[in-house]
């Protein structure tokens, strides 16, 4: 699980279970219709404030968003597939304190979802879980939990009214019973919430100083801000307007022979661990996508489940990268600056490769978004701009060395498995191993080509450093 960022704004994500009236806790909040909350089966809506109210659609496979109504499917062209996410600005106060994400519930979500709804989670600080009064917290809600308990995260719950209001199980109807025969009445509202509150410790004890509200959106509302007030706080005091060392003079301590040697091996070994690993992985996927396609979701549930992997997938290769280059970056610089490596040196030389990787054109095409075809194949687009389609929510601009790995399926592939004439089980596998076979073969050759442009850049940047026996600023 990623950790918060001081460069990020504070967020909160708000998962549950379906049917729990969800939407209307976010409405209520935001002092909305519900209805303009509504977004594509399956996407992410976020929530931030500006002074003029705008709704646009991020769809992987475009390069610019495209402006989205609730009530249609879009202005303009029509949507190839749903979009990642749809991201609504509105002049509204609440949202001048903090982004608001909201996810699809944790059904539609799935396993690869919850992966990338703990990412999420981990960046914005803070989670809204909403369960109805007569529903119960499922095993897939309680691992989620688990997971949050004793970080940093914040974890609220909001009890909303079931199908039949506030009446509860057994134990309410017990209560209620001595109340009227003269015993003390106790509300139905209480002793629901409650009984959620110890379902929710017996399972995950290290959630004891979660509140639990019953939906009103005053009490919900302040607790958020207050929060929100913390938090911001808090972020600020992680990032020091500078660090020690960050300008001046960095002696060189060691020979260049001394890291040089060495690089060319360990670059090769990180790329061969993360294929390794991206390959291990993809057989797993494998697996789990033959068994829902032959006992689960079927053939027209195929896009959402594999794009659904394939986030997944995309932060994992992101992460893995990111550690490898990071302990690259430690064990080199380490050898000619010194061990440990200060944190002011440490940005200052990840800043220099990146900027060795924006001046050399095979670093600038590391920014591509994949897109898995119809045909099970892959394709690609360069840019930023093309990347940022493929999340699922916003985040502050990357200080690591590489851009991120981002993986989508493309529109043809649910015209494609949605269509009544291609429910074949059969050719549905088929066509999973061969995109999967597809996506680790392309996955494969970028981790190389990313390798060799940050052995190059880091090469360069400590070669310069070791020739001129220091490292500027």
């Amino acid at each position: 699980m990623s950790s918060t960022d001081a460069r990020e704004r504070s967020r909160w994500s708000r998962p549950g279970p379906a049917d729990a009236g969800r939407t209307g806790v976010l409405a209520a909040l935001l002092e909305l219709d519900s209805g303009l909350l509504a977004v594509p089966s399956g996407g992410w809506l976020v929530i931030r404030h500006s002074a003029e109210p705008t709704r646009a659609a991020y769809v992987p496979g475009y390069r610019t968003p495209h402006a989205y109504r609730p009530q249609l499917p879009a202005v303009g062209p029509a949507l190839a597939r749903p979009p990642r996410r749809v991201e609504l600005s509105l002049p509204q106060p609440l949202v001048r304190r903090f982004v608001v994400v909201d996810t699809p519930d944790i059904a539609t979500l799935g396993t690869a979802g919850c992966g990338v709804l703990l990412d999420a989670v981990g960046r914005a600080g803070a989670l809204l879980f909403v369960i109805a009064a007569d529903q119960s917290f499922g095993a897939t809600e309680l691992n989620l939990l688990s997971d949050l308990a004793g970080t940093p995260v914040r974890v609220f719950f909001a009890v909303t009214p079931g199908a039949a209001g506030w009446a509860a199980g057994e134990g309410t109807a017990a209560m209620r019973e001595s109340g009227e025969s003269g015993g003390p009445t106790v509300d139905p509202v209480t002793v629901t919430v409650e009984a959620h509150r110890a379902a929710l410790l017996a399972a995950v004890p290290g959630l004891a100083d979660v509140p639990l509200v019953t939906g009103g959106e005053a009490d919900l509302r302040r607790a958020l801000v207050d929060w929100a007030s913390a938090e911001e706080l808090r972020r600020g005091s992680l990032e020091p307007p500078e660090l020690p060392g960050e300008r001046g003079r960095v002696p060189v301590l060691a020979e260049p022979g001394e890291w040089s040697e060495q690089l060319d091996r360990q670059v090769r070994t990180a790329a061969r661990r993360i294929r390794q690993h991206l390959a291990l992985e993809l057989a797993n996927m494998h697996l789990r996508l033959v068994q829902q396609i032959v006992f689960g979701v079927g053939c027209a549930g195929l896009p959402h489940l594999l794009d659904q992997e394939m986030a997944a997938l995309s932060l994992l290769a992101t992460a893995q990268c990111d550690h490898r280059v990071g302990e690259l970056v430690d064990d080199a610089a380490g050898r000619l600056f010194g061990a440990p490596l200060p944190e002011a040196t440490r940005r200052r030389i990840d800043k220099a490769v990146r900027w060795g990787l924006v001046d050399d054109p095979a670093g600038q095409e590391l920014e591509r978004a994949w897109l898995v075809t119809s045909t099970a194949g892959v394709a690609s687009l360069t840019g930023p701009a093309a990347v940022d389609m493929l999340s699922a929510y916003p985040s502050s601009p990357r200080t690591a060395v590489l851009p991120p790995v981002a993986v989508a399926l493309s529109g043809g592939c649910w015209q494609h498995w949605r269509s009544p004439g291609n429910n074949d089980p059969s050719a549905a596998r088929a066509w999973a191993q061969r995109a999967l076979r597809e996506i680790e073969l392309e996955l494969s050759r970028e981790v190389a080509r990313r390798f060799e442009a940050v052995r190059l850049s880091l090469g360069a940047v400590l070669s310069d450093a070791a020739e001129h026996g220091l490292l500027l600023a």
